[in-house]
């Protein structure tokens, strides 16, 4: 009993003092009604305070963008472009003559000329980035393929009229970067200088500045998610950087720029998910050295000479590395070689590796193709190539220029030969499942496709390129190139001035009908 009560006593004052300790931690700021519990560590408002040094550092950082901000926008343009499209009030003659002669009367006649409305002016928007000061604007061709009027809105409001100088079309048509060049009519303008993309890191800082859904001057920032992205359906020659700084539609044709100022990419597409059609922070730019490197021969010929070796190509995997004992995979495996091709002329084989090409080791795939088309035509280029997996060979390869032609025969396709004489300003050929697939078409697609464009013809002006497809002339459905040489002859007979025809494109933009004037010569 006594060393109950003699234990019980020391106990309740432990726990009396215990308690007394947990209330004096309790504060009740009666001011806020906000309860909270101090530590013995101390005051936790302590921790949270920034000091000066770190207020100061802070705004250096912030303005050091807000000036980084202020000595690139001015270069960043605004592209508007204006096209003419045909309208037609007739509707299509798809049921037969006796099923609209029900609803419009009995004198309805398909093969009347249909009346005509006035012409639908389509506008587009994009951007663009001065690489010169006396008015050399760089942007992509997709934001001015095929229209009649571009309009550059400098930074400070003023409108110049603008002349396309020289386009690489982006599909795989024979194109590949999707660049263009456009001139105004201006001198001492502010103007970025190029960039080293090469040197960008992952994680790096990078700024866009574009007009996205027309809202000019518009600056996102964000880093470089990746690099040396590769080729999709819509641009041949990629080699992409990735960022995640948000671009929208409108920011075509913009400049990504590094932290120096430095133009390191112009903004060319975004990737989408589910429903959305806008930013997911997966943007892709073209790289500046690949835009600095094509430019020249935008400016001299209005368009790029690529080369060509002519093999097909497999990777060289974790498994091939190893037995190479290669740190890494590198280097490319030679499939095939096409008869006749630069690569055959030069002694390259089957199952051989190509390990460097003019002295630059060979990373993957898309590192040789783009390596080689950057190359100039007729050149001589020493490569080094490992045969049998144990003999180093040192070959000089010539390249030839890179056609569709070319391109097919590299892919094993062999487009067909047969060709109709041009009409209109246009020379097609059959759409087959292979050229169908290498356009980006579907496999089950009809008509005949564009190989041919006159640069003087009508259809030309109203934005025909090659590879779009002619699925109706004068509302006859197009199946193949039999139904069009029957079409156009007979036309021909007609002596008719203008023609109707329906033509679509692989992205669905340059869709729908088109009045071309025929020319004298196909009468």
């Amino acid at each position: 009993m006594t060393f109950r009560k003699t234990f019980q006593k020391p106990t309740r004052v432990l726990m009396i003092l215990a308690a007394l300790i947990v209330v004096t931690a309790l504060v009740i700021g009666w001011d806020t009604d906000e309860l909270t519990l101090q530590t013995a560590i101390g005051q936790t408002n302590d921790t949270f305070q920034t000091s000066e040094e770190d207020f100061q550092y802070l705004e250096r950082a912030n303005r050091a963008f807000i000036n980084l901000v202020e000595q690139t926008r001015p270069a960043v343009v605004q592209i508007t472009t204006k096209t003419k499209r045909d309208q037609r009030r007739m509707p299509r003659n798809s049921f037969g003559d006796d099923f609209y002669r029900f609803f419009f009367g009995p004198d309805f006649d398909s093969r009347r000329e249909p009346e005509r409305e006035p012409d639908r002016i389509e506008e587009g928007l994009g951007s663009g980035v001065i690489v010169r000061e006396d008015g050399y604007i760089l942007t992509n061709n997709h934001v001015i393929d095929g229209v009649d009027h571009i309009t550059v809105t400098l930074a400070n409001g003023r409108e110049y009229p603008a002349e396309l100088i020289g386009s690489d079309p982006g599909q795989r048509n024979g194109g590949g970067s999707d660049l263009a060049l456009l001139k105004i009519d201006a001198d001492n303008l502010s103007a970025l200088q190029f960039g080293n993309s090469d040197a960008l890191e992952v994680g790096e800082w990078v700024i866009a500045i574009g007009s996205p859904l027309g809202l000019k001057q518009t600056v996102t920032r964000g880093i470089v998610s990746a690099k040396g992205r590769g080729s999709n359906s819509m641009v041949a020659y990629g080699n992409f950087i990735q960022t995640d700084a948000p671009i929208n539609r409108g920011n075509s044709g913009g400049a990504l720029i590094n932290i120096r100022g430095e133009l390191v990419g112009i903004n060319t597409l975004i990737a989408t998910g589910g429903f959305s059609m806008g930013n997911i922070g997966i943007g892709f730019a073209i790289p500046s050295n690949m835009a600095q490197q094509l430019m020249p021969s935008l400016i001299e010929d209005g368009r790029i000479v690529r080369g060509w070796l002519g093999i097909m190509m497999e990777p060289v995997d974790h498994n091939l590395a190893d037995k190479l004992q290669f740190e890494e995979p590198r280097g490319v495996v030679v499939a095939s070689v096409i008869q006749g091709s630069p690569a055959e002329k030069a002694g390259i084989q089957s199952r051989d590796i190509i390990l460097e090409f003019d002295g630059e080791v060979v990373q993957n795939m898309e590192h040789l193709r783009y390596t080689v088309a950057a190359k100039k035509v007729g050149r001589s280029i020493k490569l080094k190539v490992l045969r049998k997996g144990t003999q180093e060979k040192q070959l000089t390869v010539k390249l030839a220029e890179r056609t569709a032609e070319a391109v097919a025969r590299a892919e094993g396709k062999v487009i067909q030969e047969e060709q109709v004489d041009m009409f209109a300003g246009l020379r097609v050929r059959n759409l087959t499942p292979s050229i169908a697939e290498r356009y980006g078409y579907p496999s089950n697609e009809k008509g005949v496709i564009v190989t041919e464009v006159a640069d003087d013809s009508d259809a030309a002006r109203q934005g025909i390129r090659p590879g779009h497809l002619i699925q109706e002339i004068e509302w006859e459905p197009i199946d193949n190139l039999d139904t069009y040489s029957e079409l156009t002859t007979e036309l021909k007979k007609q002596n008719k001035e203008k023609v109707l025809l329906y033509v679509k494109s692989v992205d669905g933009l340059r869709s729908g009908y088109v009045t071309v004037r025929v020319s004298t010569s196909d009468r």
